[in-house]
C-alpha cells in the first residue's frame, strides 16, 4: 500500500521558516523523482519543486527560487522542503507527490503565513 505522509506545516509569521517532511512507503522511493505542489482555493494547484531520484538535480518554480530548498534522504524514504523567508502568498496546503507515472500524492499539510 502506497503512503505519502506530509508533516511540518503550521502557522508562521512573514519572514519565518518551516521545514516540511514527506515520509514515503509502499514503493521503491529511491527509484522515483519527487515533487512538492501546493493548492489554494483561489489559485488552484501550483507545482513548486522537483528533485530527481538521486537528489542530484532540483528544479523550482520562479516564485520560490532562493527561498525554498528541496532535498531527500533515500535511506529514510523521506523528501523535505525547507522554506525560508515565507510570505503570505505562500499560504496553501502543501502536498508531496511522485513525479511521473504512476502518480501518488499525500494528504497534505497546511502552511499559513500570517501576522
Amino acid at each position: 500500500q502506497v503512503q505519502l505522509v506530509e508533516s511540518g506545516g503550521g502557522l508562521v509569521q512573514p519572514g519565518g521558516s518551516l521545514t516540511l517532511s514527506c515520509a514515503a512507503s509502499g514503493f521503491t522511493f529511491s527509484d522515483r523523482a519527487m515533487s512538492w505542489v501546493r493548492q489554494t482555493p483561489g489559485k488552484g494547484r501550483e507545482w513548486i519543486s522537483t528533485i530527481n531520484f538521486s537528489g542530484t538535480r532540483t528544479t523550482y518554480t520562479d516564485s520560490v527560487k532562493g527561498r525554498f530548498t528541496i532535498s531527500r534522504d533515500n535511506a529514510k524514504n523521506t523528501v523535505y522542503l525547507q522554506m525560508n523567508n515565507l510570505k503570505p502568498e505562500d499560504t496553501a496546503m502543501y502536498y508531496c507527490e511522485t513525479a511521473g507515472s504512476p502518480e501518488y500524492r499525500g494528504q497534505g499539510t497546511q502552511v499559513t503565513v500570517s501576522i
